[in-house]
């Protein structure tokens, strides 16, 4: 069965993306096609990235790297929850993808963004990384608004129009995820 992390993308005490996060996995547990499971960057403690040679060597070290690349690898994709910081990712987010490399090859991954503009930069930024890291970015992605999908900008009320959207996004994720299964199996 082809497994689907989401990725919970931010550590930030108050974080929206928790929230957020449990509201796609209720969705997609409502599927057959593929297994769910919420990947909580909290759950790793990830200091500032402090492996002495790059990821893309894999020769990881440190034991919070070696349980996170053993997390990531475990997956078939990912939908990644991310607020939108100063017109980009959280810093949290860009240290944990940073960690590991060969861990996120041939996979999808897909977008659940918010922010006062729907997170819209952040994924942008995103979309970058996730072709370095071999990560095959699916189009459809739900974008929040801080201002209409959350009531006081905390709590959580998504319009009932990001459903349909996530729904398309996570269709692209599990089709995507299994049409890279025999490049991950090479």
């Amino acid at each position: 069965m082809t497994r689907i992390g989401i990725i919970v993308g931010s550590t930030r005490p108050g974080r929206n993306a928790e929230v957020v996060a449990r509201w796609v996995y209720e969705v997609a547990a409502q599927r057959t096609d593929a297994e769910f499971e919420i990947v909580d960057l909290l759950d790793y403690k990830l200091p500032v990235l402090d492996e002495a040679t790059p990821a893309g060597f894999g020769n990881y070290s440190q034991p919070h790297t070696k349980a996170w690349a053993e997390k990531i690898g475990s997956l078939d994709g990912f939908i990644v929850v991310t607020g939108e910081y100063n017109r980009s990712l959280p810093g949290s987010l860009k240290n944990a993808i940073d960690y590991i490399y060969a861990e996120w090859n041939n996979k999808a991954v897909g977008f659940v963004s918010y922010g006062s503009a729907g997170g819209v930069r952040a994924v942008e930024h995103l979309r970058g990384i996730a072709g370095e890291m071999q990560l095959a970015d699916v189009r459809s992605q739900v974008a929040l608004s801080l201002f209409t999908d959350f009531e006081n900008f905390t709590t959580f009320k998504p319009a009932d129009l990001h459903r349909d959207t996530l729904v398309t996004t996570l269709d692209q994720v599990v089709a995507w995820s299994n049409a890279l299964a025999p490049l991950r199996a090479s």
